[in-house]
């Protein structure tokens, strides 16, 4: 059987210099070294005004009857210098910055880079926080950490509870639409009515590659949110750095469709900013990856044919089907996409497969699949992948200007990270600052890495879990929980959306398990669309598909570490409030376990639901 061919794209070589330490670790760099990069991002946005005035920068679907509405990046330049002007006017300023509660989309953009013209910070944060929350707990601490004096919710109606739950003192409340009639609000046409005067141009310069840009708050994979400090010079630096490696980005203007919050560092920093940096334009995807607006993600990308396509491995999951079945559909996606890219979370090989097989179908050609690896608090890239690779896990090689430390921890690979595009530290959090970063001024990011290669290191290095989410069996075996999890879903991807794994000081393994809804209905048919997803978990079908797929799985892994003896199917989905799940999708592992603690314990028991693995 012949393999189709890959789709060449441009790519720096692969290259990197490590540097062997006492302590049996390394320090691992980039040849290249960082280019030069602007004071503030405001530059490029100037530059593309001038150079390519007609281009789109930004587009969604407020447009009328649900059009797409576009702004240039002429027209944006000038909205944003008029946004600039109406904060200056209010006396925004650190101390009371603007808050940015909605969804993604052009009225969001022109706030949030109108604020950081001017060095007004922004504040995003996580529209779940308001819409899937009960309490609306970390909206309420957030603002109390940043005291902001502008709120943006751009649906006055869609957000009307949180606007009336939470306390926002007196900061200034702006919608652009549906003005809740129970609170005072200002109109977003108004800030851009507003007449520029010389301050913008003043306020503007003194903006350095130090000011900050904006405060993001972790999503909560590992805790309560954090307010990270993200300034101009880990913004800018870091786009500059990836496009010395995806050099790909210079040869014609990125196009993509992207539904990745800009509250998260993935979707606001890296996607967001990249298509600024190479003057390329951005469609706002109202989807997403969940039942009943996967169909809206669909629809947009009948429509428009991108040249970069971002999206974490759920998405993936949840979008493959539609590629499979729709032929206008896979045929418009692959028609001038150069790179599928993926982050947050490991690709199962499985989906890997299947996106090969579909751009193998659509173009004759294999589209390359990338991958990358960061933080919130690295702005957010450290390693990108930039040649081709044949499977999912490899994260890539560090990218110019970022250091890698790795030093032995138990039985991994510890990775640490110093560079331009690392934090200066947390929002009036010095203590956690302080315990951030080590005595060489590394960052603590709290993963492992391993080479995929030993002994040829430009292949790359792999993710190789995160220390934290490790355990040790009774036994003493330490078992590394985030490339068990991708081997486990993998290996039952049409009946598991992801698992928790549990068996800390235990003889063996058991896993609590997250359905994948979708594939279990299809198991049964005979059920109602609406039957509950109790009964469906609890079908003969779905128990036995679940019970032989992991068999299957232990036949090739049986040492204790990796080996699954138990696992319990639940109906409850991760509960965001209690820190199980960020709105994009990662599981908190450690969270899972905690709050669920008593199905963990029925999990060890000999309850009859319990699925006991040979």
């Amino acid at each position: 059987m012949s393999i189709s061919p890959i789709k060449r794209i441009s790519l720096a070589e692969p290259g990197v210099e490590v540097e062997k330490l006492a302590n049996g670790g390394m320090i691992l760099r980039s040849p290249q070294l960082l280019g030069a990069y602007p004071a503030s991002q405001s530059a490029w946005i100037e530059q593309w005004a001038e150079k390519t005035p007609d281009t789109v920068f930004v587009a969604d679907r407020t447009g009328v009857d649900g059009n797409w509405r576009k702004i240039t990046y002429d027209d944006f330049l000038n909205k944003v210098r008029a946004i600039g002007q109406a904060l200056l006017n209010r006396g925004l300023s650190p101390e009371r910055p603007v808050a940015l509660i909605s969804d993604n989309s052009v009225d969001n953009a022109l706030l949030l880079y109108g604020a950081m013209h001017v060095g007004i910070p922004v504040v995003p944060i996580s529209p779940a926080y308001s819409l899937m929350s009960q309490d609306f707990g970390k909206v309420k601490l957030i603002t109390e950490w940043v005291t902001p004096g502008l709120v943006f919710a751009e649906d006055g109606k869609k957000f009307a509870n949180a606007l009336a739950a939470v306390d926002f003192g007196d900061a200034e409340i702006v919608v652009s639409r549906h003005a809740p009639s129970d609170t005072e609000v200002t109109e977003f046409s108004s800030l851009l009515s507003t007449v520029v005067t010389d301050a913008v141009d003043v306020a503007a310069k003194r903006v350095t590659p130090d000011t900050i840009a904006k405060i993001l708050f972790t999503s909560g994979s590992t805790g309560l949110p954090k307010g990270v400090v993200n300034t101009q010079r880990m913004l800018c630096s870091n786009q500059v750095a990836m496009s010395q490696v995806w050099t790909f980005l210079n040869d014609h203007p990125p196009v993509t469709v992207d539904w990745l919050p800009w509250n998260h560092t993935f979707g606001g920093n890296h996607n967001l900013n990249m298509m600024l940096r190479n003057g390329g334009t951005m469609y706002v995807d109202g989807g997403k990856p969940a039942p009943g607006l996967i169909n809206q993600t669909v629809a947009n990308l009948k429509e428009i044919s991108p040249t970069i396509y971002y999206n974490v491995p759920r998405g993936f999951d949840m979008l493959l089907p539609y590629l499979e079945k729709d032929l206008d559909l896979r045929a418009n996606f692959f028609k001038d996409l150069d790179v599928l890219f993926y982050a947050a979370a490991a690709l199962t090989q499985n989906a890997w497969e299947r996106l090969e097989a579909q751009s193998e179908a659509a173009t004759g050609q294999r589209v390359m699949m990338l991958a990358g690896w960061g933080a919130t608090e690295t702005a957010p890239d450290c390693t990108h992948v930039h040649w081709h690779i044949e499977k999912a896990g490899v994260i890539g090689l560090p990218i110019p200007g970022c250091e890698l430390k790795l030093i032995p921890n138990e039985e991994k690979m510890e990775i640490r990270v110093r560079g331009a595009n690392v934090t200066p530290g947390y929002w009036k959090r010095d203590d956690l600052t302080e315990a951030a970063f080590d005595e060489d001024g590394f960052y603590l990011i709290g993963d492992a890495a391993r080479f995929e290669d030993p002994t040829d290191p430009k292949k790359g290095i792999v993710f190789d879990g995160r220390v934290s989410e490790n355990f040790k069996l009774s036994s003493g075996t330490w078992v590394f929980v985030g490339g068990l999890r991708t081997h486990i879903v993998s290996a039952a991807a049409s009946i598991v959306q992801d698992v928790a794994i549990a068996g800390q000081d235990k003889d063996a393994l058991g896993i609590l398990v997250f359905p994948n809804v979708a594939g279990c209905r299809g198991l049964c048919p005979y059920m109602a669309d609406d039957a509950p997803l109790a009964d469906v978990i609890a079908s003969p079908e779905v128990r036995g598909a679940l019970k032989v797929s992991l068999e299957a799985y232990n036949v090739e892994h049986q040492s204790s570490s990796t080996r699954i003896a138990r696992a319990l199917l639940m109906a409850e989905p991760p509960n965001i409030d209690a820190n199980e799940i960020t709105d994009k999708g990662y599981l908190n592992q450690r969270a899972v376990l905690a709050r669920r603690a008593g199905l963990v314990r029925k999990l060890y028991s000999d309850d009859p639901e319990v699925l006991v693995i040979a």
